[in-house]
């Protein structure tokens, strides 16, 4: 698949963006039906394809839980720019309401500070956030708080950080996600 390369315009300079996500390691709480289908595995939330429909396989899915979640490690902190997260598009779309994203250098997200929460994003819809602060960080989590909760990710783009995560915090829920872009340039 093509990896989509943005550019962006501050002060009046065009400015090349790269999705460094592409580059990192994805893991997430759990698995939809366990480690034998190949169905809702985290990586497919950075594999550069935006397709929200589940059965095309490239969506995360986690088992319905409390506090599920998915994680980016980056390998190496960035400074974020911004993160784009594509939401599921066939079906569950109000399960990726209310989840937190977490950008920081710890692998654990609840260590690093809340960048973002996603109020109501409609199927196959992306959720955008820009940063105008130096957001820094090698992990991105995102993360929906609560009992009986399921993550569903389609693509996840984009923040200064090493870890992004993305959590369903204080409910047990399902967790997918499509695609998570995450810009940004290298800290020096």
């Amino acid at each position: 698949s093509k990896i989509k390369t943005p550019y962006i315009i501050y002060n009046s300079m065009l400015v090349k963006d790269e999705n460094v996500a592409l580059r990192g390691t994805a893991t997430q709480s759990t698995r939809l039906l366990g480690n034998t289908n190949v169905l809702g595995i985290a990586i497919n939330a950075i594999d550069g394809n935006r397709n929200s429909q589940m059965m095309a396989g490239s969506c995360t899915h986690t088992a319905q839980q409390a506090d599920p979640w998915w994680r980016v490690d980056l390998l190496e902190s960035y400074i974020i720019d911004h993160i784009n997260i594509v939401n599921r598009g066939d079906c569950c779309a109000e399960r990726i309401n209310g989840a937190q994203i977490h950008i920081g250098d710890s692998a654990d997200w609840s260590a690093n500070p809340q960048a973002g929460t996603i109020d109501q994003l409609a199927a196959g819809d992306t959720y955008s956030r820009y940063y105008q602060r130096d957001v820094k960080g090698r992990y991105v989590t995102i993360l929906i708080a609560g009992a009986d909760k399921i993550l569903s990710l389609c693509e996840v783009e984009g923040m200064e950080g090493l870890y992004v995560n993305v959590v369903i915090p204080g409910r047990i829920e399902f967790l997918t996600l499509c695609e998570v872009e995450v810009y940004g340039s290298k800290l020096d």
